[in-house]
């Protein structure tokens, strides 16, 4: 999962609580465990919900545990990560772009 205790686990259950409902944005990372690239990017997502705490809320959803959710958003390959700003997905990257989902962060924050 993560080691930061800033990145919260969402899932089917309590995606529409924890991401359509909330106010501030939402950074949501798409992973499994088998996955490397998922891997290679928990660090970034770590930081980023280290850095940003304040300001984004950040969430991974893993897709072998949860299907609906990622079925709903189309996801298809993984690493997928989503910002959701006001219940809507504002941007997306697919694949493990740690540059890409900074940038997206820091336009959307």
């Amino acid at each position: 999962m993560s080691d930061s205790k800033n990145v919260m686990e969402l899932s089917d259950a309590n995606f529409e609580e924890e991401v359509l409902k909330e106010s501030k944005p939402v950074l949501v990372d798409f992973w499994a465990v088998w996955c490397a690239p998922c891997r290679m990017i928990a660090p970034v997502i770590d930081e980023i919900a280290e850095s940003y705490g304040g300001k984004i809320k950040v969430g991974k959803v893993n897709v072998d545990d949860n299907s609906k959710i990622p079925n709903q958003y189309g996801i298809r390959s993984i690493p997928t990560v989503l910002l959701f700003k006001d219940g809507k997905v504002a941007e997306q990257v697919i694949g493990a772009n740690a540059a890409e989902i900074k940038k997206i962060v820091e336009q959307n924050t």
